[in-house]
């Protein structure tokens, strides 16, 4: 079973797609991989090949766009494919600094300086 990106795109309220999403290899998430089996064992490898590792010490986090989480499922032994697209936003700061660093420019009108924004 398989969706059309045309479809995804359509059911999402508010989607974010663009092109600086697919310039960096996704992080990679295995769930349910760590079974004793060969052939799991071999699917584990291959989807681990398919993308290069990301040393987490050096690693941008603005670089992180994507993020691929594949799931084996033991009981049907069926495989699910999740691609999210991950944001990064600023935490612990207030609505008008978020907005700034998020480049999206406040309305000042009623300001007569930056520091009443602050």
């Amino acid at each position: 079973q398989y969706s059309l990106i045309k479809d995804v795109v359509s059911s999402l309220k508010r989607h974010r797609m663009h092109e600086q999403q697919f310039t960096h290899h996704p992080l990679l998430v295995l769930s349910n991989f760590g079974l004793q089996q060969i052939q799991i064992k071999l699917m584990a490898s291959m989807f681990q090949n398919m993308f290069p590792s990301i040393n987490v010490h050096r690693v941008n986090l603005n670089s992180i766009k994507r993020c691929l989480l594949i799931s084996y499922d033991t009981e049907t032994q069926l495989l699910d494919f999740r691609h999210y697209s991950v944001k990064v936003v600023p935490v612990g700061v207030n609505k008008a600094v978020k907005k700034l660093l998020q480049e999206k420019f406040p309305n000042m009108s009623r300001l007569e300086d930056i520091s009443e924004l602050l």
